[in-house]
């Protein structure tokens, strides 16, 4: 017997205490139509994307997913959890990754068993053909809040795009870069949107002048590299002034990230009793029950005789 019921048990398993301080930098362009975030997942990126041994491609693709996760959820406010969900039906049929108002950070991919993936795998390809959700849950006593759109365009970049182009009806660019360098795994995402007028840091400006401000800031920020996005050495300010300094850019305070898996015994364990007894002998092996929390990767073994469950229908329908 376990010294606690599941109920009560809320030990957290033995993941990362890790946190990022300086992992988003949100910036704006003055007297310009754009503001911005540039993601740097730094260490965390490599925490994160090690806690399964996806193929390379697929790693890529979680790490652009967690730093657009980390980009898109920090220009809102809200209090709760900013998630990204994608179903397709590609050899990754499913990808999760949200990110809570304070930067908690956590995903996973589900790759099928007999996927034969290439090793320059776009996200197209990974995915197939599906929907993409972008959600925000603050609580019970509020509704979601939730857009979804068709996958389209080869990229998660493009994907996003078309997502602010079609249901949001705003103008943005999406950079994202993810892979393995000499420090390990990285992911880094540059988001940028087109605000009304000069973005509330400026005098206004006429739409002519608003249109060609967000020419320019576009033009600009294509000139961005993988490379220089995943640099731990160049930092935010750097990379941020090398791309937009003819424009005056300039920086607000930046957002921590951290290792935000939150499974517990306690969380699992109720879960586990809601199922009746019928089922609960079934998940049983040699009296032991093993549930493994997706994000984190981590294994929770509860014994079969100190989860109660609720009675078989047939035991339930007897009683009544």
């Amino acid at each position: 017997m376990t010294e606690l019921p599941a109920f009560l048990d809320s030990t957290r398993p033995q993941v990362p205490d890790l946190s990022v301080p300086r992992g988003v930098t949100p910036f704006y362009l003055p007297e310009r139509p754009v503001r911005g975030r540039l993601v740097r997942l730094g260490p965390l990126g490599a925490t994160l994307l090690s806690r399964h041994e996806y193929p390379a491609p697929v790693r890529v693709l979680l790490g652009q997913a967690l730093a657009l996760a980390a980009g898109l959820s920090t220009a809102l406010k809200f209090k709760g959890s900013f998630s990204i969900q994608i179903r397709g039906d590609g050899p990754v049929p499913m990808l999760v990754v949200d990110c809570t108002e304070a930067g908690a950070l956590r995903g996973y991919v589900r790759v099928s068993e007999d996927a034969d993936i290439p090793e320059a795998a776009t996200a197209r390809q990974l995915l197939g053909k599906g929907y993409i959700a972008f959600t925000v849950d603050q609580g019970l006593d509020r509704d979601p809040s939730q857009g979804i759109v068709a996958i389209e365009g080869e990229s998660l970049a493009d994907m996003t795009e078309y997502y602010f182009a079609t249901s949001e009806q705003l103008s943005a660019r999406v950079f994202l870069a993810a892979g393995e360098t000499e420090a390990g795994w990285r992911a880094s995402a540059l988001v940028m949107e087109r605000v009304a007028g000069a973005g509330g840091v400026g005098p206004e400006i006429s739409e002519d002048e608003q249109a060609e401000a967000w020419r320019t800031a576009s033009i600009l920020a294509e000139t961005v590299t993988a490379e220089e996005l995943l640099d731990d050495v160049l930092s935010p300010e750097r990379l941020l002034y090398r791309l937009f300094h003819g424009e005056g850019v300039a920086v607000s305070k930046p957002r921590t990230l951290s290792f935000g898996c939150r499974c517990s015994r306690q969380r699992l364990g109720g879960i586990l009793e809601g199922f009746n007894q019928e089922d609960l002998d079934h998940m049983a092996v040699e009296g032991q029950i093993v549930m493994t929390c997706e994000f984190c990767n981590f294994d929770f073994r509860f014994a079969r005789n100190d989860v109660a469950g609720r009675p078989n229908p047939t035991e339930a329908g007897a009683s009544e």
